[in-house]
């Protein structure tokens, strides 16, 4: 669902999953120039929150450090990049909610 409405939206897919020592980053995509490293949440209900809401700043710290790898990896240490949040609300369900919120978080080392 989340590649979908990316691709949908324009993204264009680079890498699903991409794993470094630091962990697993759900997607890495391009969207018109930018590298976009991209992290999808999914919820069944809203009790806990909303799936955005549920990145806590550990989680946010080894992305961006995920993000340093992937980008030294490829040699794009120079190229625009961010953080987007691909969240699905009602997962699971018949009326699943997907939103894309671009420029979810920053990453500082």
């Amino acid at each position: 669902m989340a590649c979908l409405e990316l691709e949908h939206l324009g993204y264009q897919i680079l890498i699903r999953r991409f794993r470094s020592r630091f962990g697993e980053i759900d997607i890495i995509a391009s969207d018109r120039g930018t590298t976009v490293f991209v992290e999808v949440k999914a919820r069944r209900g809203r009790e806990f929150g909303g799936a955005a809401e549920s990145i806590p700043a550990w989680k946010r710290r080894r992305i961006g450090a995920m993000a340093l790898d992937y980008l030294a990896w490829t040699g794009r240490l120079e190229t625009p990049c961010r953080f987007d949040v691909v969240a699905i609300d009602g997962a699971g369900g018949p009326h699943a909610a997907v939103s894309v919120i671009a420029n979810a978080f920053e990453f500082s080392d």
